[in-house]
Order: C-alpha cells, then structure tokens, then sequence
C-alpha cells in the first residue's frame, strides 16, 4: 500500500530562496558586459571602453553556488509534488510549469534577444547603423527559429533531470528499505554541519573529478550536455532526498554565518587568482576541482541556512517577489544586452554602468509583472493562477501554489 504523505505547509524559506537564485541571473547578466574577461560565443558583448575587475569577480561569486542552490531547491519541491499530489499530477505540473513556458517564451524572445545583441554589438563596435544591422540578423525566416536554449537552459535541464527522476522514484517505491537506508543516512549526515560538508564536498569532487572540470558551465546547446545533466542532476537528488528529511532543515542553520562568509573569502580568493595567474575557471586540476567542491558545498549550507533563520515567516513583499520572479527572469535577457548599447557613449565608471542598467531592467521587468502579467492570463500561465487587481497580497492554500518553475 502506498505510504501517503502529510502535506508540507508553504515554507517561505525555500521559496524566497528559490526566488531570489533566479533572480541573481539579472545581476549576472548585467555585470557581464562589463567584465575585462571576453567570454566569447557564452556572452559576445563587452563595452571597449569600460570594464573593471570587479565585475568579473562577482560573475564568478554568483556563478559559484547559484544554480547549484537553485537545483537543490528544485529537487525539494519536485519530491513534494511527487509524494503529496501523486505522479501523475506532478508531471502534469512540470509540463504546463516548465516545459510550456520553455517552448512559448524561447519562441517568443528569441528574435527579440537576437536584434538586443545586434544592436549593442553594432554600437560597441561602430559598424554602423546598430538598428539597420541588427535588422538584418532577423533577415530570413531561417532566424526566427530558436538555435539554442539561450538562458531558459535551466528549463530545459530541469525538464529532463524531473523526467530521469520520476522514473527512479517510481522504480524505488517498490523498494522501500533501500529508500529508508538512505534517508536514515541523509538524516545523520545532515545534522552535523562538519560531517556534512565533507560528505558533500567529497562527493561534488568525485563528480567534477569524473566530468574533468572544475566548474560546469551551462550548457545552452539544444543537445543536451552530459556534464551539464550529472552535475545538476546531484545537486536536484539532494533537494529530492531532503525533502524527506524536512523536519531537519533547521540544523542548517547551525554555522550558516560562518558556511556563508568562508565561502565568499575563499571563492574571491579562487577568482582573484584564476584572473592573476591566467587559469581557466572550468580547468581541471585536482586542487582546483578540490576547492571548487568546497566552496559550492559552503555556499550550499551556509545560504540556505540563512534564508531558513531569516526567512521563515510570512512576508507580503518576499511572496511578492517570488511570484513575480519567474516572470522577470524570463524576460530580462534581452534588456540586459540592449541597455549597454543605449548608455555605451556616458563617461562613467563601469560599476555606475552596471547599476544603471540592473536597476533599470529590474524596474521594467517588476513594472511589466505588475500590470501585465500578475492579474492577467500570463501569470495563470506561468504560475498557475492570477491574482485580483484589487487584492494582490491574499493567500493561497497549497493547491493554488506554485512549485519550482
């Protein structure tokens, strides 16, 4: 008979921190134009004449732990729905949550991320008219057509790895005691701050170890990339198993200060001297790959603790963040790139530059949510419901809320 499940209250922590790795991707996105570091085919604009270290570090900071978290917390609600609403209702959720915004907005922002490129490339490097240029990108109807995931990738990956782990949940419901070994496992690991950090941080260093790389980059190719689907799918299983151990969650919060800060200093560290010395972020080295384990597992348990110390409550501004955040980050790529284009001839310092151009994607995109997208067809779209004009802050029970994107 199959064991039913009692059903998980909404735990504000994890869904603020699922928010908010989301939409760290606009501050990336923002600080990458202005990084000294060319990343090539990855991200092609960089402003000729403003570029500072700094941005550099903070790309590679958040790029550190921020889909690593993101995933982990994917798997933790990708479990719940498995458990508490049964299978087959939770890929019925997955595909109207995931896998129909995937191919809508890729459709659907594709030419618009192409021209935004063009644009600001054209102007950086004063080819011409930037609007007649990147005009002709979009020339033939060949280039409407998506050639990559561009950065709805983590749907894409996220799709596939909920796909691969349905099937194994389902395949170890008949195998209960193999199931309840490993949670008793996970529990005594996870309850001790030390013991989990090696455990996890030894684990993530077998996985790099055997991917041959010390930081996985997101692969946006339509051909899923296999170090891509491994290393993210780890991180979602440790969200799935967790979610069985969520009477736990509050031992994260023993050391998270210290998780948090050790791992900012020894991730700057790691970045200062990749830059200095010439290394490839993603090199292959065992001390690399050793120290990169450590710091994600860091930033994994010290963050996450954070938000479970501080954002256990009800917060109307928090809830509203989450449930705008699919949608910011769903539009904000073409606004990150086309905005440098805009201001590229401003003489001022490039972290002016970069604030200027956050803050106003940032606007736009929560402008856009609130009276286009919250109260309209678009948020049932994307996040199940949408809310009256008149009362955008009222609560939902569990059936009404929205899980992972």
């Amino acid at each position: 008979m199959t064991k039913k499940f009692q059903k998980t209250e909404r735990i504000h922590s994890l869904d603020s921190l699922r928010a908010i790795m989301m939409l760290l991707g606009l501050v990336l996105h923002s600080a990458l134009t202005y990084n000294v570091t060319f990343h090539g085919e990855s991200w092609s604009l960089k402003d000729p004449e403003t570029t500072h270290i700094f941005s550099d570090s903070l790309v590679f900071l958040i790029h550190s732990f921020r889909m690593p978290i993101f995933f982990v917390v994917a798997g933790f609600f990708g479990a719940m729905l498995f458990y508490e609403r049964q299978p087959m209702r939770m890929v019925k959720n997955r595909v109207s949550r995931i896998i129909f915004p995937f191919v809508v907005f890729l459709f659907i922002l594709w030419p618009i991320t192409i021209f935004a490129f063009g644009y600001t490339d054209a102007v950086f490097s004063n080819q011409g008219n930037p609007f007649e240029i990147a005009t002709q990108a979009l020339s033939h109807f060949s280039d409407f057509i998506p050639r990559t995931t561009s950065h709805l990738w983590f749907l894409y990956y996220l799709a596939l790895i909920t796909s691969i782990t349905v099937i194994l949940g389902l395949l170890l419901k008949n195998i209960p005691k193999l199931t309840q070994t490993a949670t008793r496992v996970f529990n005594w690991v996870i309850q001790r701050p030390i013991t989990r950090i090696l455990f996890f941080s030894g684990i993530i260093f077998l996985i790099l170890n055997i991917l041959g790389t010390s930081m996985v980059d997101a692969s946006v190719s339509l051909i899923p990339d296999l170090n891509t689907f491994v290393y993210f799918l780890f991180f979602y299983l440790i969200g799935w198993v967790l979610y069985k151990s969520k009477q736990h969650l509050k031992t994260f919060m023993r050391y998270d200060w210290i998780c948090t800060i050790l791992a900012i200093v020894l991730a700057t560290i790691q970045g200062l001297t990749i830059q200095n010395s010439g290394l490839a972020p993603n090199g292959n080295s065992i001390m690399l790959i050793l120290y990169s384990s450590v710091v994600v597992c860091l930033f994994m348990f010290g963050i996450t603790g954070l938000f479970i110390r501080y954002g256990s409550k009800y917060s109307a501004r928090m809830r509203y963040i989450s449930d705008s955040s699919y949608w910011v980050y769903l539009i904000h790529l073409p606004i990150t790139a086309i905005l440098p284009g805009f201001i590229s001839k401003l003489h001022l310092p490039a972290a002016v530059k970069f604030m200027i151009v956050l803050s106003t994607t940032a606007i736009i995109c929560f402008v856009s949510y609130h009276y286009f997208v919250r109260s309209t067809f678009i948020g049932k779209f994307l996040n199940g419901r949408k809310y009256p004009r008149k009362n955008n802050q009222e609560s939902v029970n569990l059936d009404q809320v929205k899980t992972d994107k």
